[in-house]
């Protein structure tokens, strides 16, 4: 079981940047029977969002988040051949992260969480334009796309990206997920941009695509007039952007 106090304790090691005090933590838990699944969910997640939170609020520096993303990744890439593997499903999923986004690790652990839950996973992460994401998509055909994080200078090219999709109309079928940075910020954002669903973590992910719930195309936002909602902070930045 993941405590509270484990929580913490596994948190000031991250800021510290300790790495042998943030590995004992999580061999501590491997060895009391928590599952690799468990930790990534409810224990590396969350101390992953609270990071983020952190530095928004300017309560840690940019260089204790690094360090603590180091390590997290470095734990997250050890854990990842623990998963579990479940029966392949026949479903293809891609994954990239906004084009400027650096904050790859929460891509990186959905891939992960799809592998282990059967999914075919093609992990992008960042630094691609939309026409190589959209390249892609073309040669593999997936039934899903996530696109994970963004900052408000980003989200005008996730809603292009989108827009395009469909424009094109060659994938019909290909529901696009949006999840993590802004989108788990600006509420409604994600319906703004044209999105078919939204996932504030993995867990959520992973268990909105396997759901066999069907979307309604015309809640689409292509080719109509967007509503324009009321618009705050971070949000309200994206807007200025378009």
């Amino acid at each position: 079981m993941i405590t509270e106090a484990t929580f913490e304790q596994y948190l000031k090691g991250l800021i510290k940047g300790d790495r042998a005090k943030s590995r004992a933590v999580i061999e501590e838990l491997l060895q009391h029977g928590v599952t690799a699944h468990n930790v990534y969910v409810n224990l590396i997640w969350p101390v992953m969002a609270g990071i983020e939170k952190m530095v928004r609020e300017d309560k840690i520096s940019l260089v204790q988040e690094h360090l603590a993303t180091r390590i997290n990744r470095t734990i997250v890439d050890q854990l990842q051949n623990k998963l579990p593997r479940h029966q392949q499903r026949g479903h293809r999923v891609i994954i990239c992260c906004a084009q400027e986004e650096l904050q790859e690790l929460g891509a990186q652990m959905m891939a992960d969480l799809f592998e282990s839950d059967g999914w075919e996973v093609k992990f992008l992460g960042g630094g691609l334009t939309n026409d190589d994401v959209l390249a892609y998509i073309n040669e593999n055909s997936p039934q899903l796309l996530i696109i994970y994080g963004a900052s408000p200078a980003q989200a005008p090219s996730i809603r292009s990206l989108i827009d395009t999709v469909r424009q094109v109309n060659a994938w019909p079928d290909m529901r696009i997920m949006v999840s993590g940075g802004l989108f788990n910020r600006a509420e409604g954002l994600w319906e703004e941009i044209g999105a078919d669903m939204f996932a504030p973590n993995a867990a959520e992910a992973l268990k909105m695509a396997v759901s066999e719930q069907k979307f309604d195309p015309e809640k689409r936002t292509i080719k109509r007039k967007r509503k324009k909602p009321v618009l705050v902070g971070e949000a309200a930045e994206v807007e200025q952007c378009q």
